[in-house]
């Protein structure tokens, strides 16, 4: 072999690193952005639980942050290695941010005058003829996560051994529920100050672990997560913003994609399983209450809040 004969470049991080760099970009140019227009800014104000009035504008911000981590994920990584995933990504949490950005400024206008809680609430309403934005939200959020479902899935059929075509339909219904479900959790975590945000963090930092060729989207995806997850936490922490649906969503579909992107059944399986179980649980569980009671996570919950 001559001396001067291409060999393959060892992995680098760049992809991470670029995706990281354009979510936290993009979600303080957006939330700041925003604050500039008297009439948006007004528009986007809402009471928190402790009655301080804080702006839905960081939870804008989040979503963009996430569109624009899915988008570099497909410039840093190139052709094959990117493009799916990136659409995947891209789908998921346009979908996601868009469902909740409805459900946000309609601020439960169109929900009757005993507005609908929890899955169980949404779908029983359908089931009687009345369509809350939640029940909007589950169909949008749920075809976002559908289709990014199918991207991954394909993404690993062409990038690994044939396999049937059960195989892959099994692998994209268990990525779409990865997606939808860690959308969901996010959303109902996002009752306190940086909660949604901590779990987002918690969850992703892992990924970044794994520095194989096959976990580079993951990594990636992961990476951008952790950027709008840093430049969203302190003005949410400081209840000055919050994310709203419209982040919580994003940013849940987001770390659901980082998972579903995962190389290793195994992980994903899990993810798709945890991500159900705990949507599931929150029809008869506060979240809330299960964290006041835990020490661990009471401390967690409350670490660089306002006060604390």
């Amino acid at each position: 072999m001559s001396r001067h004969a291409h060999r393959p470049r060892p992995h680098r991080p760049e992809g991470a690193v670029s995706a990281a760099l354009a979510a936290l970009g993009t979600t303080l140019s957006w939330s700041q952005g925003l604050a500039r227009f008297d009439v948006v800014a007004r528009r986007l104000e809402r009471v928190n639980f402790r009655g301080r009035t804080v702006s839905l504008r960081g939870g804008v911000g989040v979503a963009a942050g996430a569109l624009a981590a899915g988008a570099q994920v497909g410039r840093a990584l190139g052709g094959a290695a990117g493009a799916r995933p990136a659409a995947a990504a891209v789908a998921a949490t346009g979908a996601a941010g868009a469902a909740g950005l409805i459900d946000d400024l309609d601020a439960g206008a169109h929900d009757g005058q005993t507005p609908a809680k929890g899955l169980k609430g949404h779908l029983g309403a359908l089931a009687r003829g009345r369509v809350t934005t939640g029940a909007l939200k589950i169909a949008v959020i749920g075809s976002g996560a559908l289709v990014a479902g199918v991207l991954l899935a394909r993404h690993r059929s062409a990038t690994a051994a044939p396999r049937r075509r059960g195989a892959t339909a099994l692998d994209a219904a268990v990525s779409a529920l990865t997606i939808a479900s860690w959308a969901d959790v996010h959303n109902l975590l996002d009752l306190r100050p940086g909660r949604a945000l901590k779990a987002a963090a918690l969850l992703t930092a892992p990924l970044l672990v794994d520095r194989r060729p096959a976990a580079a989207a993951c990594r990636a995806l992961a990476a951008g997560c952790l950027g709008a997850t840093a430049a969203a936490l302190p003005g949410d922490l400081m209840e000055e913003t919050m994310l709203g649906d419209t982040g919580a969503n994003a940013l849940g579909a987001l770390v659901g994609t980082a998972l579903a992107a995962h190389p290793a059944r195994p992980v994903r399986a899990l993810s798709a399983a945890a991500g159900t179980g705990l949507v599931l649980a929150s029809e008869r569980v506060s979240f809330t209450r299960v964290i006041a009671r835990t020490p661990a996570l009471a401390a967690l919950d409350a670490l660089g809040r306002d006060g604390v």
